[in-house]
């Protein structure tokens, strides 16, 4: 099935890297974090994915364009271009992208809209181009599928992110930085699957956005579900979010590196 990666967002909150290119092009590594969403999804044998674009996505699209001459050894001859040859080096082969144009300032649901005509089954996943996780893609779709509601997304603690206060009153009783299975508090940490009938809470318009309004409604119609991921996650929405991903990698304590 296809999974679709929002990639269209201005991220204002991490203008010292957005203001020259798109978040999801943001490195962590020597590779944008949008290579390191999609790499999660082929690991559980998902290649198919959809891209819709916005600020700056012609970066996005520059980038997969020429996917092939700047991840391959190339052999040249000077005078004969005609020669110039690949030499097959990366792994992500069989990856298919499509890449569509949703508009600079589209929300969400605007920009799921548009590319419906992409979806070619009764399921797809979708998520954002700044968040990863160790989630298990295969225990995820098997919950979707055991439930038959229209929207499963992935429940993650916020307690990962900003540490967990247990109180009584005004009184700190206890605190855990960052705890790996405190489930209190839980966000949408992305990572949906979704029944093809959300199309028909969304519209095509720059003003249709998805979390308010479309996901509200679904919830009121009780067809709205949660995975609960009690894993490894995080988004890139700082700077502070963007130096701690890249420490961790370059430490080789990148939990979400499962391929």
């Amino acid at each position: 099935m296809e999974v679709v990666i929002l990639c269209g967002g201005l991220g204002t909150r991490l203008r010292e890297e957005t203001e020259f290119r798109p978040k999801p092009m943001v490195n962590i590594g020597p590779r944008p974090i949008l290579w390191h969403v999609m790499k999660i999804y082929a690991h559980y044998g998902h290649t198919k994915f959809v891209l819709p674009l916005g600020y700056k996505g012609e970066m996005i699209r520059d980038y997969f364009v020429n996917y092939e001459w700047m991840n391959n050894d190339i052999t040249i001859e000077l005078g004969k271009p005609e020669k110039l040859c690949l030499h097959e080096c990366h792994d992500e082969a069989g990856w298919s992208i499509t890449l569509a144009n949703t508009g600079p300032t589209t929300l969400k649901g605007g920009r799921i809209k548009q590319i419906e005509k992409y979806i070619k089954g009764d399921t797809f996943m979708l998520t954002y181009g700044d968040g990863v996780a160790d989630i298990n893609i295969d225990k995820l779709l098997e919950f979707h599928k055991s439930h038959g509601k229209i929207v499963t997304l992935s429940g993650v603690s916020i307690a990962q992110r900003f540490g967990e206060l247990h109180t009584e009153g005004d009184v700190v009783r206890s605190f855990q930085e960052k705890p790996k299975t405190a489930m209190g508090n839980i966000i949408n940490g992305g990572y949906m699957v979704l029944n093809r009938k959300v199309f028909d809470y969304l519209t095509p318009d720059t003003d249709c956005d998805f979390e308010y309004g479309p996901l509200e409604q679904l919830a009121d119609a009780g067809e709205l579900m949660v995975y609960r991921h009690d894993g490894f996650w995080a988004c890139m929405d700082t700077l502070r979010d963007t130096e701690h991903l890249n420490q961790l990698w370059n430490e080789n304590r990148a939990e979400w590196k499962i391929w």
